[in-house]
């Protein structure tokens, strides 16, 4: 069944993948009456245990009640059959998000190289790219997300996971310098690439953040982004710094001093990276402007988990529709052979 006939037909907030059968709930009240008519003109009608002068006593009596029952049985029981036709899904239920919103597999790969203690961000590019990182991660649901650091050489600070304290604790805990000095883009994406295993979820994602030309690494970033792409992984990359000159602490024997710096970013380079993956390149100029860019990617991933999810069709759930019809048709059919039962 091709999954984008789904209508959005909302009933007790199900939808439904054949929508047509539920015309059939028009013939329900029409075989009831009809029911109900031929009934009315059969022979000797009921045995009752009253006199013959009790009879006009019946319109007051349970038994009236018990008709509406039965009808009331009839009725719903085939028409819940018919809802279970019309294959009902419920997609806000946990158990179909259990099985078929399973998430995306998410790297943050992120550049922790001296020139990200420029104060062109508050306090500085480093802490900065930090802080909009965890507010993407609370962000998440059932997402796996690692993260790793890199500068001249790059590690895993935290493997994919969902638990996202441990991993915003190990974020707050990276600072500039513990490694090698240097930017090595390429090393720090196939680092991130090689955390994103085979087992990994369909949705596999790097975001890699870097300030400048990459300098450093024994493999190149374009070898790295096409890594990436035969993977099936979705790269994308953000510059950050803003144009121009920017202040940057320089180490110096006398300690670490301030200094005028022009920065520079290969733009062309890292776009490149990221459209041979089918991701995009964003610029983040000031810490508002990469909180959108996290924000753009989010609801770039979120629609693609969304056409996939209606790709794979979730699961129908018209178990209980089925049983509760059955047991409605049931209960109908033998109350009125036990306890209305026709003369012969």
């Amino acid at each position: 069944m091709n999954s984008l006939n789904l209508l959005h037909i909302e009933f007790l907030e199900y939808q439904f993948y054949a929508p047509h059968f539920l015309w059939l709930l028009l013939l329900v009240p029409i075989l009831l009456f009809l029911r109900f008519r031929k009934l009315e003109r059969s022979q000797g009608v009921f045995k009752f245990s009253q006199p013959l002068s009790q009879l006009k006593s019946i319109a007051y009596s349970p038994i009236k009640w018990l008709i509406l029952l039965i009808y009331f049985l009839i009725g719903g029981g085939l028409s819940l059959l018919i809802i279970a036709m019309a294959l009902p899904v419920s997609p806000y239920s946990s158990e179909n998000e259990q099985q078929y919103d399973d998430g995306i597999d998410i790297i943050i790969s992120m550049d922790v190289s001296m020139s990200m203690m420029a104060t062109d961000f508050l306090p500085n590019r480093l802490e900065a790219a930090k802080e909009v990182a965890k507010e993407f991660i609370d962000g998440r649901t059932s997402d796996r997300i690692g993260f790793v650091v890199f500068e001249g050489e790059a590690y895993t600070a935290c493997p994919p996971t969902r638990n996202y304290e441990y991993l915003k604790q190990t974020i707050d805990e990276i600072k500039s310098g513990d490694i090698d000095p240097g930017t090595a883009i390429g090393t720090g994406l196939g680092t991130a690439v090689a955390r994103l295993r085979s087992d990994s979820l369909t949705s596999k994602v790097v975001i890699l953040l870097t300030d400048g030309d990459s300098n450093r690494g024994e493999i190149t970033p374009m070898s790295a982004a096409e890594l990436a792409k035969n993977k099936g992984i979705t790269l994308y990359t953000i510059g950050v710094g803003k144009k121009g000159i920017v202040k940057m602490p320089v180490n110096t024997p006398f300690g670490q001093i301030l200094t005028e710096t022009q920065v520079n970013i290969d733009e062309d380079l890292l776009e490149e990276m990221a459209k041979s993956t089918g991701g995009e390149y964003f610029r983040a100029m000031d810490k508002n402007s990469l909180r959108s860019i996290y924000k753009t990617i989010d609801d770039m991933e979120t629609q693609k988990m969304v056409n996939n999810n209606i790709q794979r069709e979730p699961p129908y759930s018209p178990k209980y529709f089925l049983l509760i019809g059955l047991t409605f048709l049931f209960s109908g059919f033998i109350t009125e052979q036990l306890l209305l039962k026709k003369n012969a």
